[in-house]
C-alpha cells in the first residue's frame, strides 16, 4: 500500500503541475487588462507586472510564479477585482460560504441516496424499482441550474417559502442564514442523491444475486438478517469511497448554483476573476479545483485498499 500510495501521489503530483501550466500559459495569452487613464495605481500595478516577467517568455513566467508560491506561497496581489489586495486573503474569505452551502448539502443527499438505492435493490423488477430508476435517470440527466430556476419559481416566488438569494452577512450557523441557503442546498442535493442511489442499487443488486448470499439463507439466516451483516457490508465497498470523494469535493463548490444564488463563494470570484482577466486569482482559483479534483480521486483509489482486504492481498501477487 505504502508504494501504491507514493506513486499515486506522483502523479497527482505531475498531472497536477502540467494541468496549471497549461492553464497558466492560456490564461497569460490573454492580453493584461487595459488600467484606465489616470489610475494612481497604474504606476504600481505596471511596475509588479514587470517584476513578474509579463513581457518576458511564457515559461519564464511560469518559472517565476511557480518560484513565487513554492517558496513563499504568494500567489500575488489581485490587479482588477480587488486591486493591491493580497490574492490568498481573498481567497480564503471566499471558502467558508462555499464549504457550507456543499456541506448541507451532502449531509441530505448521502443517507437519501444510500436509502432510496437499498429499497429499489431490495424491491427489484417491481414498480417501486422501476419507478426509483427511471426518476434518477431522469435527474442525473438535468443540470443543476434547472432545479435552481425551478426551486426559486415554486418554493421562492409562488410558495414564498424561502428567499430568492442568500442572506448577505457571515453569520453562517444563524436561522435565517439557513434558510436562506436552502434553496442552493437542494439545488445541488438532487444529482448526489440521483447518484448515490443509482450506485448503491446496482451494487446491491449484484451482491444479492451473488452465491454467497445464497449460502448464508442455507445456513439459517433470514433474508434481512444475510443482507445486513453480508449484502450491505460489502455493497458499501463501492459506496464509502464515493462519500470520501463528495467530502473532499465539498470545497469545490459550484461555480453556476453560487452565481444564481448570490452566493459569495470560490464559484462566483472563479467567474469574475475570468471576465475580468484577472491573472492572480483566476490561477489560484484554477489550481485550487485542480487540486481538489485531483485529492478526491486520490482518496477514493486509497480508501478501496483500506476498505476491501482483497484490493491489499492482490497487490502483493
Amino acid at each position: 500500500m505504502f508504494k501504491y500510495i507514493s506513486q499515486r501521489i506522483l502523479y497527482m503530483l505531475l498531472v497536477f503541475l502540467i494541468i496549471t501550466c497549461m492553464c497558466f500559459i492560456l490564461i497569460r495569452m490573454l492580453p493584461p487588462t487595459i488600467l484606465p487613464p489616470g489610475d494612481p495605481h497604474a504606476a504600481i500595478i505596471e511596475a509588479r507586472r514587470e517584476a513578474l516577467g509579463y513581457n518576458k517568455p511564457y515559461m519564464v513566467q511560469f518559472g517565476i510564479f511557480l518560484k513565487n508560491v513554492v517558496t513563499k506561497f504568494d500567489w500575488g496581489v489581485s490587479d482588477v477585482l480587488y486591486s493591491g489586495q493580497n490574492v490568498t486573503d481573498i481567497f480564503f474569505s471566499k471558502v467558508p460560504a462555499t464549504v457550507i452551502v456543499n456541506f448541507y448539502s451532502i449531509i441530505l443527499s448521502i443517507p437519501l441516496g444510500i436509502g432510496l438505492g437499498i429499497f429499489a435493490a431490495l424491491k427489484k423488477n417491481t414498480w417501486i424499482d422501476y419507478t426509483i430508476s427511471t426518476l434518477t435517470m431522469v435527474v442525473i440527466s438535468v443540470p443543476n441550474f434547472v432545479y435552481a430556476f425551478l426551486i426559486q419559481y415554486f418554493l421562492s416566488y409562488k410558495l414564498g417559502w424561502f428567499p430568492f438569494l442568500m442572506k448577505p452577512g457571515t453569520d453562517w450557523f444563524s436561522p435565517a442564514m439557513f434558510v436562506s441557503m436552502l434553496p442552493a442546498v437542494l439545488s445541488l442535493s438532487f444529482s448526489v442523491i440521483a447518484g448515490f442511489t443509482r450506485t448503491t442499487r446496482a451494487e446491491l443488486t449484484e451482491v444479492l444475486t451473488s452465491e454467497f448470499m445464497l449460502l448464508a439463507r442455507t445456513k439459517g439466516l433470514t433474508k434481512a438478517q444475510a443482507t445486513v451483516r453480508h449484502a450491505l457490508k460489502n455493497c458499501l465497498v463501492v459506496v464509502v469511497p464515493a462519500i470520501f470523494g463528495q467530502f473532499i469535493g465539498v470545497l469545490g463548490g459550484s461555480l453556476i448554483i453560487e452565481k444564481i444564488f448570490a452566493i459569495p463563494g470560490v464559484g462566483g470570484l472563479t467567474l469574475a476573476a475570468i471576465n475580468a482577466q484577472d491573472y492572480p486569482i483566476f490561477m489560484l482559483v484554477t489550481c485550487f479545483y485542480t487540486a481538489i479534483g485531483l485529492a478526491a480521486s486520490l482518496v477514493v483509489d486509497i480508501s478501496y485498499g483500506f476498505i476491501d482486504p482483497r484490493i491489499r492481498m492482490g497487490s502483493k501477487k
